[in-house]
C-alpha cells in the first residue's frame, strides 16, 4: 500500500513536470509505470487520468486568459469569428472539436494496437514515435514567425496534431506548438494557444482513460497522484516557459526514444 502511494507520487510530479515540455508525458509515464509492473494498458490509462491534474494546474494559471475568451461569448457571430480575440475563440472551439475527434479514433487505435502487441514492443513503439516526435520538433525549432492571428486553418491543422498526441510517446506540446510554428506564429504565442487548447483536451482524455479502464489503483493514491500533478504543474508551468527556448528538447526526445526502443528490445 506504502508503494502505491510513493508511485502516485512519483508520477504525479513527473506529469506536472513534464506536461509543459515539447517531450512526451504520457509516453515516458507509461515507461516508468511498465518498468514498475503495470500493464501496458494500465499504464495508458493511469497517464492519461492524470491529465486532469495538469488540466487543473493550467486552468488556474490560464483563468485571466480563459475569462477574457468566455466573456466575449455572447458577443461571437459568425462574421466576427476571425477577427480579434473572437478569433482566439474560434479558434479553441474548432481544435477542441477536431482534437476529440481525431482523439478518440486514435484512442480506439491504441486500445487495440496494445492488445495485440506484447510489452516489449509497445514499449520499443512507444520509443519510436518519440524519436520522431523529436524530429519534428528539430524541423521546427527555427520556423519563429511575427505573431498574428489564428485561422479556422490553424484550429484544425493543431486539432489533428492534438488528437494524434493521445498516442503515448506523442508530444501533445510538441506536436501543437510545432505545427503552430510551422504555420508562421511566434514562440510566447504558440505555447499560449497550446496551453489553452490543453485544457479541454486534457479534461477529454483523463476522462476517456477512467471510463475506459477505471483507476487500475486506490482512490486514495489516485488523489494523490492528481493532487501531485496539479501543485508541481502550477508551481513548473511559469518556469518551464521561460526556459523552454534554451534546451534541445528534440534531442531529448530522440534520447528517451532510444533508450525506450532497446529496452523494448530486450524484453522482447
Amino acid at each position: 500500500m506504502a508503494r502505491d502511494f510513493v508511485v502516485a507520487l512519483v508520477v504525479g510530479i513527473l506529469q506536472g513536470i513534464f506536461e509543459w515540455l515539447p517531450i512526451s508525458s504520457e509516453g515516458n509515464i507509461t515507461i516508468v509505470l511498465s518498468a514498475l509492473g503495470r500493464s501496458p494498458e494500465a499504464g495508458v490509462a493511469f497517464a492519461l487520468f492524470l491529465h486532469l491534474g495538469t488540466a487543473l494546474a493550467a486552468t488556474v494559471y490560464y483563468r485571466k486568459d480563459l475569462w477574457a475568451v468566455l466573456q466575449l461569448l455572447p458577443t461571437w457571430r459568425p462574421t466576427n469569428a476571425t477577427e480579434g480575440e473572437h478569433a482566439t475563440m474560434t479558434f479553441l472551439a474548432i481544435g477542441t472539436l477536431v482534437s476529440g475527434v481525431v482523439g478518440i479514433a486514435a484512442y480506439l487505435t491504441l486500445v487495440d494496437a496494445v492488445s495485440e502487441l506484447g510489452g516489449g514492443v509497445f514499449i520499443a513503439l512507444i520509443g519510436v514515435l518519440l524519436v520522431l516526435t523529436g524530429a519534428f520538433q528539430y524541423l521546427s525549432q527555427d520556423r519563429l514567425g511575427a505573431g498574428r492571428t489564428p485561422t479556422p486553418r490553424d484550429a484544425v491543422l493543431v486539432g489533428v496534431a492534438q488528437g494524434i498526441a493521445i498516442l503515448p510517446g506523442v508530444s501533445r506540446s510538441g506536436m501543437t506548438t510545432g505545427t503552430l510554428l510551422l504555420r508562421g506564429h511566434e514562440g510566447p504565442q504558440a505555447f499560449r494557444f497550446s496551453f489553452l487548447l490543453a485544457i479541454p483536451a486534457s479534461v477529454g482524455g483523463g476522462l476517456l482513460g477512467y471510463l475506459d479502464t477505471g483507476l487500475n489503483t486506490s482512490l486514495v493514491a489516485a488523489g494523490v497522484a492528481l493532487g501531485a500533478a496539479a501543485v508541481v504543474g502550477y508551481a513548473s508551468i511559469g518556469a518551464l516557459l521561460r526556459i523552454v527556448d534554451e534546451l534541445p528538447f528534440w534531442g531529448v526526445c530522440v534520447g528517451l526514444g532510444a533508450l525506450a526502443i532497446a529496452g523494448g528490445v530486450l524484453v522482447v
